[in-house]
């Protein structure tokens, strides 16, 4: 028996409980894609959530929207459609045997989900330091003993109820206190969203990091990319979700 063949028949990559190479990859992929409607259930419930509030008060998310930073929000769509680009010419390069391109593009991809994350703790941070969180946060500047002012507001927010200033700089302290609690309540399903997004981000980052090791130990084949091409097909749900969380976050104003 040679090296690159189990006992029983086949390559060395070929499970014992199947028969060919092409029904263990049909039915690994199969696996994720169920695999991945599981993670579609994860933001299904945020989605509803989002989708019930926005239509009871879709003045509260157009005021509330002004607090996000479009730049970044846009800066990252930007990394994932290209990260999306290379983790997908990684699987093209896995097919044919291009080994250095495919540690090529697998690096790029990886630097690209550190510059994602590197943008959103930025965005965390000032947010943070600025007090927009959810009511129940110990800074939140919506809870209803707080009275900060908010001095760095979009120039063309909008009010929304009496009470909210026209135009330039929000007084969060002018707010009556259902009007912060309903905006603490945006915040709370930001925080939600795009901190599960960027958990599964992170696993992405594990999985690619884990399938680079495979490809620099030459684990990798034509014959067999199996784990590539089910890392690539992972790491397009996590950017697709981003394609929805940004312009019903960001672009809603």
């Amino acid at each position: 028996m040679t090296a690159t063949a189990h006992a029983h028949h086949g390559p060395a990559h070929l499970q014992h409980h199947f028969e060919t190479s092409e029904q263990q990859f049909d039915s690994a992929k199969l696996g994720l894609w169920v695999f991945l409607l599981t993670e579609v259930l994860f933001f299904s419930a945020l989605f509803v959530a989002y989708t019930s509030y926005r239509s009871l008060h879709p003045e509260v998310f157009a005021y509330a929207s002004n607090y996000l930073d479009t730049n970044l929000g846009a800066a990252n769509t930007a990394v994932l459609l290209l990260s999306s680009f290379t983790v997908a010419w990684g699987v093209r390069n896995a097919q044919l045997g291009q080994r250095k391109l495919l540690i090529m593009n697998l690096i790029i991809t990886l630097l690209c989900a550190a510059t994602f994350m590197g943008i959103k703790y930025k965005e965390y941070s000032h947010k943070y330091h600025e007090g927009l969180l959810w009511g129940g946060a110990e800074h939140s500047i919506f809870k209803h003993n707080q009275f900060m002012i908010l001095d760095a507001v979009k120039e063309h927010s909008h009010a929304w109820n009496e009470g909210v200033p026209e135009a330039g700089v929000a007084a969060v302290k002018d707010l009556s206190n259902d009007q912060r609690r309903d905006v603490s309540i945006f915040f709370a399903i930001y925080f939600c969203l795009t901190g599960l997004h960027g958990i599964h981000v992170l696993a992405g980052m594990v999985l690619l990091t884990l399938i680079l090791i495979k490809v620099l130990r030459r684990k990798i084949t034509p014959e067999y990319y199996t784990p590539v091409d089910l890392g690539a097909l992972y790491w397009h749900l996590v950017d697709l979700v981003w394609i929805f969380l940004f312009p019903l976050l960001y672009l809603i104003r």
